[in-house]
C-alpha cells in the first residue's frame, strides 16, 4: 500500500525509465500529466473510482492548466531558440521553467487535497483511473500502458520496503 503523498509519488514515478517520454506523448495528445500522475497514485492507493470523483479532479485541473501551467509552458517554449543565443534570456527561461514546475506541484497538491477524503485500500482491484483521466485520443495508446506498468513496478518496490 502506497503511503507517500502525491508529489513524491509523481517524482518517483516520473523518474522511472520511459515515464517522462510516456507523459510527454500523452500531453501531446491533449492529456494533463498531473491528472495522469494523480490517476496512478489513486490506483496504487486502491481508491474506488466513480464518475463524480473523476469529474471533481478534472474540475480542479482544467482551469489551473489553462490559466496557469499552459501559459508558462508556452512562454518557455517560445523562448527556446532565442535563449540559445542570449544568456540573459536563458536565465529568465530557467526561471519560467521553475515557475511551471511550481505550478504543477501546486496542482498536484490541490488534486491530493480533493482526493484525500476518499477511502483508500479497496480490496477489489480499483477501476482504471488512467483510462478515466486520460483524453479519449490517448486511450489504448502504448504511453498509458508504459505509465501503468511503471506505476505497478513502483508500487511493488514500495510494498517490498
Amino acid at each position: 500500500m502506497m503511503h507517500t503523498d502525491l508529489w513524491n509519488h509523481a517524482l518517483a514515478l516520473y523518474a522511472r525509465p520511459g515515464v517522462e517520454e510516456a507523459c510527454l506523448s500523452v500531453q501531446a495528445l491533449g492529456g494533463d500529466v498531473c491528472l495522469l500522475l494523480c490517476a496512478t497514485w489513486l490506483q496504487g492507493r486502491g481508491v474506488a473510482l466513480d464518475a463524480e470523483r473523476a469529474q471533481a479532479l478534472r474540475a480542479i485541473a482544467k482551469p489551473w492548466q489553462t490559466q496557469v501551467v499552459t501559459p508558462l509552458r508556452d512562454l518557455r517554449r517560445q523562448w527556446r531558440t532565442a535563449a540559445q543565443q542570449d544568456p540573459h534570456l536563458a536565465a529568465l527561461r530557467e526561471q519560467v521553467k521553475s515557475l511551471e514546475l511550481q505550478a504543477e506541484k501546486e496542482l498536484l497538491q490541490r488534486l491530493e487535497a480533493c482526493a484525500q477524503q476518499w477511502p483508500a485500500g479497496a480490496r477489489e482491484p480499483a477501476d482504471d483511473w488512467l483510462a478515466w483521466l486520460a483524453p479519449d485520443q490517448a486511450c489504448g495508446h502504448d504511453a498509458l500502458e508504459r505509465m501503468r506498468a511503471a506505476a505497478a513496478a513502483l508500487q511493488e518496490a514500495e510494498d517490498g520496503d
